[in-house]
C-alpha cells in the first residue's frame, strides 16, 4: 500500500474507521489496519483473544490503563480487554490476533524517549521495541544516503514507512507506505533522502 491507496471503512462504532491492510476473518479477525478515531469517539469494551499490537501515529489514544500520545508503542497480550477512546482524535497502526501463544507480556514504549542504538551499517540507528522467539520489532532510522547490504528475510519482513522515503531495487516507498515481504524474500534496501520505518521480521510462516 502506498499513499493515495487509502480507503477507510466504518467500524461498528461511530467515529471509528479502518483502512484494511490485511485481514483474515470477519469482525474478529487476524488483521493489520490503520485505525482512525474522530475527536471524542470511543469503542465499547472488547477482548483481544489473540492479542493487540499498536503504534500511535497521530493524536492521543487512551484506555483504562493509560494515555498514549503519538509515538507510543503498545502490546496487549492475548486475553486482554479494554474500552478505548480518544478525546482529540488519533490514528493508529494496529495488528490483531498475531501474537505467539506464549507471548504474554504487556508492553508500553514511549518511542519519543527511547534510546537509539547503532545499526549494522553507517547511517543506521535502531530502537528495539519487542522480541519473542524469532519475531523482532523495532523502529529504524536511516540517514540520507544510507545503503544496506543485500540480505534474506527468514520469517519475512513487514514495514510501515513513518517518515521520509524507503527504497530498494523493487521500488520507492514514501511515508505512509506499508509493505510485507514473505519468508526467504531478498532485497538491498537504501534511502536517498533518509527515512524512519517501523519494521517487524521473523514472524511470517516459511
Amino acid at each position: 500500500m502506498r499513499p493515495g491507496d487509502e480507503y477507510f471503512v466504518p467500524s461498528p462504532l461511530p467515529g471509528v474507521e479502518r483502512l484494511m491492510l490485511d485481514r483474515e476473518g470477519g469482525e474478529v479477525a487476524r488483521a493489520t489496519s490503520i485505525v482512525r478515531y474522530a475527536p471524542g469517539s470511543s469503542f465499547s469494551t472488547h477482548t483481544h483473544g489473540g492479542g493487540e499490537e499498536f503504534l500511535v501515529l497521530e493524536g492521543t489514544f487512551a484506555d483504562e490503563l493509560g494515555v498514549y500520545p503519538a509515538g507510543t508503542y503498545v502490546r496487549d497480550p492475548p486475553g486482554s480487554s479494554h474500552a478505548p477512546w480518544s478525546e482529540p482524535g488519533c490514528t493508529l497502526f494496529v495488528k490483531l490476533l498475531q501474537f505467539d501463544a506464549g507471548d504474554l507480556q504487556r508492553k508500553v514504549v514511549d518511542t519519543r524517549a527511547g534510546q537509539w542504538l547503532p545499526g549494522l551499517v553507517e547511517g543506521l540507528e535502531v530502537m528495539p521495541l519487542h522480541e519473542f522467539g524469532t519475531e523482532h520489532v523495532a523502529l529504524v532510522r536511516w540517514a540520507p544516503g544510507t545503503i544496506f547490504q543485500p540480505h534474506t528475510h527468514y520469517g519475512g519482513e513487514e514495514i510501515l514507512v513513518l517518515a521520509g522515503t524507503f527504497e530498494d531495487e523493487h521500488g520507492s516507498y514514501p511515508a505512509g507506505s506499508w509493505l510485507r515481504s514473505p519468508s526467504l524474500s531478498r532485497h538491498r534496501p537504501f534511502t536517498r533522502e533518509g527515512c524512519t520505518i517501523y519494521v517487524k521480521v521473523g514472524h511470517l510462516p516459511a
